[in-house]
């Protein structure tokens, strides 16, 4: 961290003498000199945002998340909610069709059998 406390103290020094004399002069080169300096400053502004988000998560990775119970766990039977159209009601329970024969195809007749092609 003295590292970077160091740089942001002379990148902002750096900063501030260079906009003051393109302030007063407003030339080329007093310009170019403080578009520098604002761009180490940025560089060392981005490392103090990566330390920052470093120092972040070190602190959550330290702390347990603790496992939630399952949500079937912490609810009533009766306010259980179901995706079964009768609500998962087991107690009656629908006819069946009776088995037999299908209705035939709208197109009339039964179907036909396949028959290989001679050649």
């Amino acid at each position: 961290m003295d590292d970077v406390k160091t740089r942001l103290k002379d990148c902002s020094e750096k900063a501030l003498e260079a906009y003051d004399a393109w302030q007063d002069k407003k030339e080329a080169e007093h310009r170019e000199e403080l578009q520098e300096a604002i761009h180490e400053l940025r560089k060392v502004a981005s490392r103090v945002e990566i330390e920052i988000a470093m120092s972040e998560r070190q602190v959550a990775t330290n702390k347990k998340i603790p496992i939630p119970s399952h949500r079937s766990n912490s609810k009533s039977k009766e306010a259980v909610e179901s995706i079964l159209p009768d609500q998962g009601n087991t107690e009656s329970k629908p006819d069946k069709k009776p088995a037999g024969r299908r209705p035939q195809r709208s197109s009339g007749g039964p179907r036909r059998t396949l028959t290989k092609k001679s050649d």
